[in-house]
């Protein structure tokens, strides 16, 4: 999978909030987001099948429409994406820049050495 656009990343936040959804519950979620029309929703829907991003079930009228993709899966992908680009591949220093530029609460610095320690490094 490639990196996602602002716009299908809009797309997939909607889809991922439920099941299933009719063209028009598409449009009223991201509609005050984007401003974007009903043929702009259906031209970017249709555009995502294509890619793999989202199914239609046309056997349903109204069409029905998914994300063909997870969060997680695109999640990992946008973290890796950062990783490679940004660290060249050296995660530690992802970790430790992250770390450095945000406080995390005790039980997360708990976590986060349990799983240091869990982990063969």
């Amino acid at each position: 999978m490639r990196r996602l656009s602002e716009a299908e990343l809009a797309v997939l936040n909607v889809l991922w909030s439920g099941k299933r959804f009719n063209l028009g519950q598409v449009v009223d979620q991201l509609k005050p987001v984007t401003g974007w029309s009903r043929n702009t929703v259906h031209t970017y829907l249709t555009r995502m099948e294509s890619k793999g991003l989202v199914t239609i079930d046309r056997s349903k009228d109204p069409h029905q429409y998914k994300a063909g993709v997870s969060h997680e899966e695109c999640a990992r992908k946008e973290r890796r994406n950062l990783l490679e680009k940004i660290y060249g591949g050296a995660t530690g220093d992802l970790v430790t820049a992250f770390l450095k530029e945000s406080k995390i609460t005790e039980e997360e610095r708990g976590a986060l050495k349990k799983l240091l320690d869990e982990m063969e490094v």
